[in-house]
């Protein structure tokens, strides 16, 4: 209840408001300035995100977030990069027709897909929800009465044979999807696999698609001098970010990169099985049991995590050396693949963890470090940032899951720059970004290494304990609720009470 809570109705009222502030910002002149900027080692511009008011302190203390932009982007030209719809008079604005494919695995997703179009690229939508969530109709057409009435946006629903139809019908001028590259392919090339050199003659749909696609998301454990409860805090951290939502989510932990020679390694796994062995998760999704059956009939040594009455995990031990199917096929259910990689010292190990979710991991959609802050001044935060700008993945969360950048819509939301209709991998294209900034990179997320008051008491600035996001919160459900009411309605009142109850999560 709490994941539904957190992932749908907060997502969607959070970003809501995120993009009223930059509605009224953009009307004052100095819109550019209100925007912190620094420049990277590298030269490129970052943009503070995240936080920006006295709420996100509050509610999110001690998480950062950053957009950094692609290199043409500085602090001369910025303008040009910022509400760039919301500057053009209404003559120079030509709508079209979207057609939006709503996800079926996360609630909040189909909305801010409209809302992408419907406020960053002036279009009109028709939003064709997922079979899997088409009890979200009744919902959406409520809570979004106000665009529909104004007759800025449809919600239909039905099959694949509706969807196949509307992708093809001549009042559609662009379509957006969230979903797989099986999905995106059948609607460009007109079949589910297609090869990097497949020519451009043989497209079947030439109407211009955006896209966020799922990929094989890592997470880099780098080795550190991690004291038990840094252990225990990251595994919860790890199991969450590989269960939440029973795993059918398209930034979900499907790679663990751990250290081959560390002295926590079998420490981290022995806590992370027993995180998982409590969870409690029913795979819902369509095809998910065939999706495991071929995940267990590929791997050489599969172990499964149970709890009393089910299995939970599936785990697969993998090589960096080799070309594998683990690394190049999302499995979109609760299966995980380790891959273990030598490790002499961190900087080193951090390197080369990189170079192979850069050259073997599928997608560029999200990519998380978990590493520890001594050994981030070991390498040196400078030498840190540079080694991360190395990562080619659309969200980067440092101790933090890169799920949290689609939570903070200021954040923009989608693949890596570079991908093709061709080898479409995570997509093209970004959503939420409530700033609305064009021409961004990536986004890069800062979490607290340690909660509260763990943190204070070890010189760390955070109010944030257990996040509420954590499939291991005891209040999740309460704590989803307190938040989606409190972006309802700001208000000092509500603080204690969702402090209270995220104390004892």
């Amino acid at each position: 209840m709490g994941e539904e809570w957190l992932s749908g109705p907060y997502a969607l009222m959070s970003a809501c408001n995120a993009f009223i502030k930059t509605f009224l910002d953009s009307d004052k002149k100095n819109f550019k300035n209100s925007l912190y900027t620094r420049k990277l080692s590298n030269g490129q511009l970052s943009i503070k995100a995240i936080p920006s008011s006295i709420w996100d302190h509050m509610i999110l203390s001690g998480v950062k977030a950053e957009v950094w932009m692609q290199p043409h982007v500085n602090r001369n030209n910025l303008s040009n990069y910022i509400a760039q719809n919301l500057r053009k008079s209404s003559k120079k604005k030509n709508g079209k027709i979207a057609l939006v494919l709503g996800a079926g695995n996360i609630s909040s997703i189909a909305p801010l897909d409209c809302f992408q179009k419907l406020f960053l690229e002036n279009q009109v939508v028709l939003l064709k929800l997922n079979p899997v969530n088409e009890y979200l109709f009744e919902h959406l057409n409520f809570v979004l009465e106000p665009i529909i009435s104004q007759g800025a946006l449809k919600i239909v629903k039905g099959n694949g044979e509706i969807g196949h139809y509307l992708t093809q019908s001549e009042f559609v001028d662009e379509i957006h999807i969230t979903g797989s590259s099986k999905t995106h392919n059948k609607i460009v090339w007109g079949e589910a696999d297609v090869s990097v050199d497949k020519k451009t003659s043989s497209i079947k749909n030439s109407k211009r698609i955006t896209s966020e696609l799922g990929a094989v998301c890592p997470t880099i454990v780098v080795p550190g001098p991690w004291s038990k409860a840094d252990v225990k805090f990251q595994s919860e951290n790890i199991a969450t970010q590989k269960l939440h939502n029973a795993g059918f989510n398209c930034i979900a932990c499907q790679v663990l990169v751990m250290p081959k020679k560390w002295s926590k390694k079998e420490n981290l796994m022995t806590a992370l099985i027993s995180i998982l062995k409590d969870s409690k998760r029913f795979n819902y999704y369509p095809g998910s049991d065939e999706r495991v059956n071929e995940y267990r009939q590929r791997s050489d040594q599969p172990f499964s995590v149970n709890n009393n009455t089910e299995t939970v995990c599936f785990i697969n031990k993998i090589s960096s050396e080799v070309e594998n199917w683990h690394g190049q096929n999302e499995v979109f259910a609760s299966a995980m693949s380790i891959c273990e990689i030598e490790n002499n010292d961190a900087k080193s190990y951090l390197e080369k963890a990189i170079l192979f979710a850069n050259e073997k991991l599928y997608g560029s959609l999200g990519a998380n470090i978990l590493i520890h802050p001594k050994t981030i001044e070991e390498i040196g935060q400078q030498n840190f940032e540079k080694i991360i700008q190395n990562l080619k993945y659309g969200t980067i969360a440092v101790n933090g899951w890169s799920a949290l950048g689609f939570l903070l819509s200021q954040c923009p939301w989608g693949a890596y720059p570079g991908h093709t209709l061709e080898d479409i991998q995570s997509g093209i294209g970004t959503v939420h970004n409530a700033l609305m900034l064009s021409d961004t990179e990536r986004s890069v997320i800062w979490a607290p290494w340690r909660p509260f008051p763990r943190g204070i008491l070890s010189g760390q600035f955070s109010m944030l304990p257990k996040p509420p996001w954590f499939i291991s919160n005891k209040r999740q459900d309460k704590l989803g609720m307190l938040l989606t009411r409190f972006e309802y309605k700001r208000s000092w009142l509500k603080i204690p009470r969702i402090f209270f109850n995220a104390l004892l999560g």
